[in-house]
């Protein structure tokens, strides 16, 4: 059995409150646990409203699949327009 824990640091330069930037993270989160199947939620910078940490974990018997799976979450993330990927890195239990 293999863990994969992706921590992904965002940064949202056009959010104004905090009620924006959940508003925001909560839509990214719902759609990548439904297409992903993978669990995630945020979990540093709470009350910051330009910046957010999410962390996100796929548990599997494989793990290329693990990190198959990480790696499209990571390109899930970038390519949304709402905010930037600064930084993130993955580790593997």
């Amino acid at each position: 059995m293999v863990t994969v824990i992706l921590n992904a640091h965002l940064n949202l330069p056009q959010v104004r409150s905090l009620k924006e930037k959940r508003r925001i993270l909560k839509s990214l989160i719902a759609r990548l646990r439904n297409d992903f199947n993978i669990s995630i939620a945020e979990v540093a910078d709470n009350d910051s409203h330009r910046h957010a940490v999410i962390a996100a974990a796929i548990v599997s018997n494989d793990r290329a699949f693990g990190d198959q799976v990480i790696a499209k979450v990571v390109s899930k993330i970038a390519s949304n327009g709402d905010l930037i990927l600064t930084e993130y890195h993955t580790e593997v239990y």
